[in-house]
């Protein structure tokens, strides 16, 4: 009898463990969220990427490396990020767990006093003369649930992505830290390069000046040349102070970037000595999953959706649930331990099918099959982002390498002509407005080339973000 029942649960399990597999199907990354090549990049079939490069590799100026790696270590969001990665870590190990049966042990004692004028009170008189009655046991039960429907894989499963998931959304962090430290570094160096401008032009505006002042003294120019070059001297003047605000602001940014309290920013390189890297190498796009975190992140979202739908569709069906007790018992202490009469022994096993909440469980699987179709749609979008924002970038380094070239050759003729307007001047042949008009654009080009040098590495520094680059 007991081979035949022994048969019959080992056919039951084979069978269950065969339907199993047909509970719910996962849903793969969608092969064609990809284009075949980058807007704005030649067409190549070659994967490396500097997107592949450690940002210590990228980045070679050493003030930025030792604020990256002071934002690394400091950054408050990063060790928030840490954190949440040891919590999705533990409730991993803990996933483990999920096929160990349930041991507890137990030790009771009680005593039960019943009344005289009871029916139990009166036949425990009668019967053994006794006015209580005392019970004490000492085991252990058991409870484990046959995983037949997956649904215990598919929790630890989807505890793994879950903590992959959480490296991943660390890893984007530091993406955007990386950038943005880099950035705020350039941003330093355009505002001293552009507080330089700003000095040199007062001290160039004030010798213009007392060309003027001259030349009012022999009678050739009105007292309105002098209030018109000494105006113009005032507003290159009051960006200086307008310029060091910003230099402190910007310092202070960086600062809360490395986690550091608001100070200066060691700078031992001139925005004009930072080398304009030419960043040809950008790989494909669908080699971008392997390196953008966001994206990673969100292809793992759709590891978790799937697992989801497999634990509620495992809702659905009957669980087989085996339950053990044994141990010591005995109403009188001085037996408890008695070996073999105080032992005891049950077993059971049961198979619950839900009935009433039938509905509810149904719910639960269909809204886990919408979080499904909606990770797939995030996990579309995220690759739209992450390709439109690699197009940008190498549109901005291209565009910008080109309005380079015209503003550093409108500088190079604004200096040539002021050159000659003040030696014009000198000698009587040009108007005094025609140097203040020749100064005033020189400001204002050295000022946006300043800015479009910044521009250029920020771009560069964008498109190393946006191929993925900045976490190893």
């Amino acid at each position: 009898m007991k081979k035949h029942i022994t048969k019959i649960v080992t056919v039951t399990f084979l069978i269950a463990t065969i339907l199993s597999c047909s509970v719910s199907k996962d849903i793969e990354t969608p092969k064609d969220a990809f284009p075949a090549n980058f807007r704005n990049a030649s067409v190549s079939k070659d994967t490396t990427s500097i997107g592949d490069l450690e940002w210590k590799n990228f980045f070679t100026e050493k003030d930025i490396v030792q604020l990256i790696d002071s934002a690394v270590a400091r950054n408050n969001d990063l060790q928030i990020a840490n954190k949440n990665i040891e919590i999705a870590q533990y409730r991993f190990t803990q996933s483990k767990w999920g096929n160990v049966p349930q041991v507890n042990l137990l030790v009771t004692a009680n005593t039960n006093n019943p009344s005289d004028n009871s029916f139990t009170g009166m036949n425990l008189n009668q019967a053994l003369g006794m006015k209580h009655i005392e019970d004490y046991s000492a085991g252990a039960s058991l409870s484990w649930e046959a995983d037949i429907w997956g649904k215990i894989k598919n929790q630890k499963k989807g505890a793994f992505a879950s903590y992959l998931q959480s490296e991943e959304v660390k890893k984007a962090l530091q993406t955007t830290i990386v950038a943005n430290v880099s950035k705020g570094y350039y941003n330093l160096l355009m505002l001293d390069a552009q507080l330089d401008i700003a000095k040199k032009n007062v001290q160039l505006i004030d010798s213009t000046t007392t060309i003027i002042k001259l030349k009012f003294d022999a009678g050739q120019v009105t007292s309105l040349a002098i209030q018109q070059s000494e105006a113009q001297k005032l507003n290159a003047a009051q960006l200086v102070p307008l310029l060091e605000q910003n230099i402190t602001i910007q310092e202070n940014a960086l600062s809360v970037l490395t986690g550091t309290f608001p100070n200066s920013k060691k700078r031992s390189i001139a925005l004009s000595a930072v080398e304009v890297k030419n960043n040809a190498s950008v790989g494909i796009p669908s080699s971008i999953v392997s390196r953008r975190p966001d994206v990673k992140s969100a292809e793992l979202a759709l590891k978790t959706a799937n697992t989801n739908v497999g634990i509620t569709k495992a809702d659905l069906y009957p669980a087989l649930k085996i339950t053990a007790q044994g141990g010591l018992n005995s109403f009188e202490s001085s037996s408890w331990f008695n070996v073999p009469a105080s032992l005891f022994g049950t077993v059971a096993g049961g198979l619950t099918q839900p009935l009433l909440n039938n509905k509810r469980l149904k719910t639960q699987y269909h809204i886990a099959v919408a979080e499904r179709e909606k990770a797939v749609l995030n996990f579309r979008q995220s690759v739209l982002v992450a390709v439109s924002e690699v197009s940008d970038a190498l549109v901005k380094v291209e565009k910008l390498n080109q309005q380079e070239s015209i503003l550093q050759e409108r500088v190079t003729t604004l200096k040539l002509a002021i050159k000659n307007a003040k030696m014009l001047f000198k000698n009587g042949m040009a108007e005094y407005l025609e140097v203040l008009s020749a100064q005033a654009n020189l400001l204002q080009s050295e000022l946006e080339l300043a800015d479009i040098k910044r521009q250029q590495l920020t771009a560069n520094t964008e498109l190393y973000r946006a191929l993925g680059g900045g976490w190893r």
